[in-house]
């Protein structure tokens, strides 16, 4: 368990200091609102509030610590750990001040990891990183203790936040590194330490602040780029994607390629997709080929499959195991089905969308029985790519829907790449709005019809989804 003098190790080394009263620390957070009993609270400066606002209500809340950066009125301790040699409360709570609260975090995180003697899996990609991260955490943690981000804590806050959860139980950590600029995934490498690497493919996903397709798979190779040489770094590489298959020459780290090209070292082929009821696909390693199924949905995620299985071939699980762990239905994850009152089936992949992704969603529509409705609302942060991805949804749309509703003025493009295509203009309906898409659904979605609803996070088609979920 970390305790207060973990930190003090961590983060003033060299001062002089007398711990009165040392005490243990349950994990770490920046929402005053969200401490726990125990907690370590970071009052960090954001956009529109400074953290260190709360830190007394943080503290009335169960937080023990306080990490800080500038001077702020408050009815606790204030310790500074710039000065050579301090006196520590006698008693908690209390707050340290530092230069920087952020690099303070990040500092104590990678001393607590170094701290520990596990497996670190960090986890990049366009797409599927947090599928790829709940399958491959859920497969593991079914023979051994395993820590996992939750959520969306994949970047320089919610990693090392992460990372003080862990304890001497844990074997492996698995954590998703998310990417939005140059360095990024760097820094997230050198607090994690990871000795093994996992890419899952490279796509259009915030090319609007990265720049290029190119841009973007330099950033996602910091991955494989920090990894240990072999035999202690090991890359897991999609065979698949050109520029996943090309990180192999970045890293001196060992590589053990997944995909469905026979070339791959772990490779499936006879994908079946069954649904709403998961996938079937057989699985080849070495000189055996065995069949493996999965409550996942639709054909995409033969590739989530693939990365999971590989992490635990590579971590010594048996096939036997493997196939156990993917039956388990916890790992079903951002793809959700519901009802509505009206007796339609909604597919509930709302969390956000890209091209890659959306295309997926439509393949899983093409794969259902039933009369069947695209809900697509606009996909953001594409760049240069916002036109061409629009387009390509739109035209995949026209071959797979028998309806396609729109939301967002992108979504314009998307229904006119549609029409363009041979869709009949009188099935396609755009709306600004998500109300107003909800209201034409409410009015027209029927029993036996199957509807899709995707978008970007901002677009709030979650909203759709909720108002016409049945209740009981």
């Amino acid at each position: 368990m970390l305790t207060l003098s973990h930190v003090l190790k961590a983060l003033a080394p060299t001062a002089q200091y007398r711990i009165q009263q040392d005490f243990e620390i349950s994990c770490g957070c920046v929402d005053s609102r969200c401490v726990s009993e125990k907690g370590l609270f970071v009052a960090l400066k954001g956009e529109n509030t400074d953290g260190h606002q709360f830190v007394d209500q943080a503290f009335a809340n169960g937080a023990v610590l306080a990490l800080t950066d500038h001077p702020f009125d408050s009815e606790y301790p204030v310790v500074d750990l710039s000065q050579d040699s301090f006196e520590l409360p006698k008693k908690a709570p209390f707050s340290l001040q530092t230069p920087n609260a952020l690099a303070a975090l990040q500092a104590l995180a990678k001393y607590w990891r170094q701290q520990h003697d596990l497996v670190v899996i960090g986890i990049t990609g366009s797409v599927g990183k947090s599928s790829t991260k709940e399958l491959t955490a859920s497969v593991l943690g079914s023979q051994m203790k395993t820590l996992k981000n939750q959520g969306n804590m994949n970047n320089e806050i919610g990693l090392p936040l992460t990372l003080l959860s862990l304890n001497e139980k844990h074997k492996v950590a698995v954590l998703e590194m998310g990417f939005y600029m140059a360095g990024e995934i760097k820094l997230l490498c050198d607090i994690a330490l990871p000795q093994i690497g996992m890419v899952t493919n490279i796509g259009t996903v915030h090319a609007e602040r990265a720049g290029s397709i190119e841009a973007i798979a330099r950033g996602k190779a910091e991955l494989v780029e920090s990894l240990p040489p072999s035999p202690e770094g090991l890359a897991i590489l999609n065979y698949d994607d050109p520029f996943v298959k090309d990180m192999a020459d970045l890293t001196q780290a060992r590589i053990f390629f997944y995909g469905l090209d026979p070339e791959a070292d772990l490779w499936a082929d006879k994908v079946e997709s069954r649904g709403l009821d998961g996938i079937r696909c057989r699985m080849h390693y070495m000189d055996e080929s065995l069949y493996v199924t999965a409550p996942l949905i639709g054909r995409h995620s033969v590739y989530t499959m693939l990365r999971a299985a590989s992490a635990a071939l590579i971590l010594g699980m048996d096939w036997g195991s493997i196939f156990e762990a993917f039956k388990n239905d916890r790992v079903q994850l951002r793809i959700v089905t519901v009802q509505t009152a009206s007796g339609a089936v909604l597919i509930d992949d709302t969390y956000n969308a890209s091209p890659d992704s959306t295309m997926a969603a439509l393949n899983l529509l093409d794969d259902l029985n039933g009369r069947k409705v695209a809900v697509l609302g606009d996909m953001l942060e594409l760049g240069r790519y916002e036109e061409a991805g629009h387009n390509k949804v739109g035209m995949r749309a026209s071959e797979v829907a028998d309806e396609i509703v729109l939301v967002g003025t992108r979504s314009l493009m998307t229904r006119d790449a549609a029409i363009e295509n041979g869709f009949p203009a009188d099935m396609v309906h755009w709306f600004n709005d998500f109300r107003d898409a909800t209201a034409y659904l409410r009015e027209t979605l029927k029993s036996g019809d199957i509807a899709l609803v995707k978008g970007s996070h901002s677009m709030h088609m979650e909203k759709i989804v909720s108002a016409l979920e049945e209740v009981d």
